[in-house]
């Protein structure tokens, strides 16, 4: 469903899964923001699987809400995940900035325009950072401080409301997941980064979606796997490389000490000559996979540069 604004400069992605209930004030209070604010904005919703009928209560109160920005409500016939649903919002929207925005309206929509006002102030990415309790602020706050001493990224919370320019999704690889590594991507790439203090506000219908320590194992996970992309996702040659050679120089050293007790004390210990064709073998293995890795980051490359030169 579209609205009436036909260049819209800002555009409030919203991924929603199972937010029914939060439909009519979350469009009643973009509405009124947009109003208030004379903001040339547009809706951007996508239904991620729900079962709860979110996307027809969002075209109703959308059109309930007389929607001045306009508004755009897409479907994922099966849930595919935050992500996903971001990236497809993405696509659809028109706009110059995008503010990915929680459908369960724990941060203010009055924040839109603060947003975009430090956009318009240089920056290509603005990070809310949430004040006030809320129930996983121990596990957010050690996740968030683990990651900036990892990425070494100026703001201080990586998993809250944000706003950016919509070039920032250009070239960014997002896996399942991967919204909470939004920000550490784009300051991989040199983008501008500001950041924002913003009110949490309590969750007013509905059940949260991502809790449970499930998700703080998977978020451990996909931290591992974002370093490891950033570090040696260019030059894998580094790490498997720079690992052989180590197993290969251990095995070397290991032979040596068994050759030495072998020769000079008279003593034979075959799990030594065993631990010595591990080590040797595993590292040499190591090697030719860094050489191989190593191979297809180069085509990668290449594939990206002709990407880039066939969309200019």
């Amino acid at each position: 469903m579209r609205g009436e604004v036909r260049d819209p400069r800002i555009s409030v992605i919203v991924p929603a899964y199972d937010e029914a209930e939060n439909m009519p004030e979350l469009f009643a209070e973009l509405a009124t923001t947009f109003n208030e604010h004379d903001l040339a904005a547009e809706v951007v919703l996508v239904d991620d699987g729900s079962g709860d009928g979110t996307a027809e209560a969002a075209e109703e109160a959308a059109a309930r809400a007389g929607l001045g920005g306009g508004a755009i409500v897409l479907r994922h016939r099966a849930n595919r995940g935050k992500t996903e649903a971001m990236l497809t919002a993405a696509a659809a929207a028109r706009g110059e900035y995008l503010v990915l925005f929680d459908a369960d309206l724990q941060h203010s929509t009055e924040e839109i325009p603060r947003f975009a006002a430090m956009l318009d102030e240089g920056y290509d990415l603005v990070a809310g950072r949430k004040v006030g309790r809320y129930e996983k602020r121990f596990t957010s706050s050690v996740y968030n401080r683990l990651a900036r001493a990892i990425f070494k990224v100026p703001v201080r919370d990586l998993n809250s409301m944000k706003a950016f320019r919509a070039e920032v999704l250009t070239g960014l690889r997002l896996r399942h997941d991967w919204h909470r590594y939004f920000v550490v991507l784009a300051h991989a790439r040199g983008y501008r980064l500001g950041e924002l203090d913003i009110d949490l506000l309590p969750r007013r219908h509905g059940e949260p979606k991502f809790s449970g320590r499930r998700r703080i194992l998977i978020g451990m996970l996909d931290l591992v796997s974002v370093w490891f992309q950033l570090v040696f996702g260019r030059k894998p040659l580094l790490f498997f490389g720079t690992s052989g050679l180590a197993m290969i120089a251990a095995g070397c050293v290991t032979g040596l000490a068994a050759l030495v007790l072998r020769f000079g004390f008279g003593l034979g210990y075959r799990p030594l000559l065993t631990l010595v064709l591990l080590l040797v073998v595993g590292g040499l293995l190591l090697f030719v996979l860094g050489f191989l890795a190593e191979t297809m980051a180069q085509l990668r490359d290449e594939i990206e540069d002709l990407k880039r030169g066939g969309t200019r």
